[in-house]
């Protein structure tokens, strides 16, 4: 056997030691993306939670500072929650250090996935948190905007420019299950959307026009930004001319019936009146015959006994 055919058999044999099962993928920690800016945000000792707003992608520092109570142990466990539920793989064990607890995490904000509540939990004793958000829109309505039928309506929405500029904005209405984009194109002359900025704000403009029963319901004006979308909700009734008439067309028709049952009542009173005086004008006429064939009678009686 020549020494080509050796080293062949020898490399089969040794092949059949090696194991062919695939390793499983080791997860990538996460670390902060090079390209991307970085902001810390530190909370010490909170009770409130801290809101902050954020537009673009970017690398998050939170920490978390917590001087401890009268017991303070020379460690405890410390992990960090999303929206209430624990974060994986976020156990530590933290150190009593300058007599107090510290924590701290760092977060890759590049969708709107990743914003949301993120609370530092020190064991059982304490916790804290930080609201990651889109810039909010200020202005919020609580009663529904009321148009009529066959008229137009305008809906507005604001963003004061101390935020950011939205790169653009968009509106939805609400079907019940989902929130359905608005597009201008598929019923053209029916909605118009108008993006506006001045001194002191961005807003929007959703105009509709030739409303109907169908255009009630539930609106969202959305200020687009790269990481998510701030959200405003307002109600829209569509109701007709004679709608806001109806409430005085029944306190009409309840006036209008009281006073006939007044009236009805006066009238049966005036005739049980009449009747009752006419009874007792026919009893006087009755007694004044009788009276006179009295006198008539005592008369006669008296000639009779002059004679």
């Amino acid at each position: 056997m020549t020494a080509s055919w050796k080293q062949i058999l020898l490399i089969l044999a040794s092949c059949r030691h090696i194991s062919t099962k695939t390793a499983s993928p080791t997860p990538t920690p996460l670390v902060p993306e090079a390209s991307l800016p970085a902001k810390k945000f530190e909370l010490k000792d909170a009770i409130e939670p801290e809101t902050i707003e954020l537009h673009h992608h970017v690398n998050v520092t939170l920490e978390c500072t917590w001087t401890g109570n009268q017991n303070k142990l020379p460690n405890l466990p410390g992990y960090w929650r999303k929206d209430g539920q624990e974060r994986p793989d976020s156990h530590v064990t933290v150190e009593l250090k300058n007599d107090q607890y510290n924590i701290k995490v760092v977060l890759i904000i590049n969708s709107e996935e990743s914003l949301g509540n993120y609370s530092c939990v020190f064991g059982d004793e304490t916790e804290m948190t930080f609201v990651l958000t889109v810039p909010q829109i200020g202005e919020k309505r609580d009663k529904p905007i009321v148009s009529y039928l066959r008229d137009f309506v305008v809906m507005t929405c604001k963003m004061d420019n101390k935020h950011p500029e939205p790169s653009t904005w968009t509106w939805f209405k609400d079907n019940g299950t989902e929130k359905e984009q608005i597009t201008v194109d598929v019923t053209p002359g029916h909605y118009e959307i108008i993006n506006e900025k001045d001194e002191k704000t961005f807003k929007t403009k959703l105009k509709m026009r030739d409303l109907s029963d169908a255009d009630s319901g539930v609106y969202y004006c959305g200020a687009v930004y790269p990481i998510g979308i701030s959200m405003s909700r307002m109600e829209l009734k569509v109701i007709s001319f004679m709608e806001p008439v109806k409430p005085f067309l029944y306190i009409l028709v309840e006036v209008v019936v009281l006073v006939a049952a007044v009236l009805f009542y006066e009238r049966s009173q005036s005739k049980k009146s009449n009747t009752e005086e006419n009874g007792s004008t026919a009893d006087q006429r009755d007694t004044e015959p009788q009276g006179d064939a009295k006198e008539a009678e005592e008369s006669n009686s008296v000639r009779q006994r002059k004679a």
